[in-house]
């Protein structure tokens, strides 16, 4: 709100904070997809929306999610390790899609979001929060859980409500592919989709506070084959510094 406020905005400036914020991010990406800009479904992330939506409409956007900061979902999930996670998600996909010539900022929004579908879930049934048990929210293993359970996972239903919005189609496929890229159906899919699998990967390695030998294991190397990667590829796309991370347990 003080950035919004200044004579002369940064966008740029604008552009960083909101980009650390999914929840707002979401909301400038719905308006900027909306028909009403004649450009639904072009609109990949928070600089392009910026292009197009109105100071005062970022202005309005920031002040109501100001207002509802204090909502949380609640259900045993730590909202603030729940955003933190994604957002080191979306960085480590801009990296890997700057690496791979692909689209950053569309990589950095489906890690910004990709967990939105975990969020939707839990706040309508009662048998994904029951799942905690067996694998924790953001736990790798997780979507592999929930589609055992479910026959779908959270990055399904992230793609689910991106589609409902409007967004790209490649931000669309990505999360749809996202927890089994090259696989099955998928095998024609975005390369953006193994990018955010292993965007997740590191993210919640993190989380976990793996050590190397926990990450080799767990490391989802089929799908960094086919993108031309490897771990050490991987690990060096991350600005975190794994080496004051403390010992973790494995997430097999």
């Amino acid at each position: 709100m003080v950035e919004l406020a200044r004579p002369d905005v940064d966008l740029q400036r604008i552009d960083q904070l909101v980009g650390t914020d999914p929840a707002l991010t979401l909301r400038l990406l719905q308006a900027a997809n909306a028909s009403y800009f004649k450009l639904s479904g072009q609109v990949h992330g928070v600089s392009e929306a910026l292009a197009i939506l109105r100071l005062g409409q970022v202005q309005s956007m920031v002040a109501s999610s100001t207002a509802m900061a204090s909502v949380q979902v609640g259900q045993g999930l730590n909202m603030v390790d729940f955003w933190s996670c994604s957002f080191d998600c979306a960085k480590v996909a801009r990296a890997l899609a700057r690496l791979l010539q692909l689209n950053a900022q569309a990589a950095f929004t489906c890690g910004l979001i990709h967990a939105v579908g975990e969020l939707a879930m839990r706040a309508s049934m009662t048998q994904a929060v029951a799942l905690d048990d067996k694998a924790k929210p953001l736990d790798f293993r997780r979507w592999r859980v929930e589609r055992r359970a479910f026959d779908f996972c959270f990055t399904e239903v992230s793609a689910c409500l991106v589609r409902q919005w409007h967004f790209p189609t490649l931000i669309d496929q990505a999360l749809l592919h996202a927890h089994a890229p090259f696989k099955g159906d998928a095998q024609g899919a975005e390369p953006l989709a193994g990018v955010v699998h292993l965007a997740v990967w590191r993210a919640r390695c993190r989380h976990a506070g793996l050590l190397e030998n926990a990450m080799t294991v767990t490391f989802p190397s089929e799908v960094a084959e086919v993108l031309g990667l490897d771990i050490d590829a991987v690990l060096q796309q991350d600005p975190i510094d794994w080496s004051l991370q403390e010992t973790g347990q494995s997430l097999l």
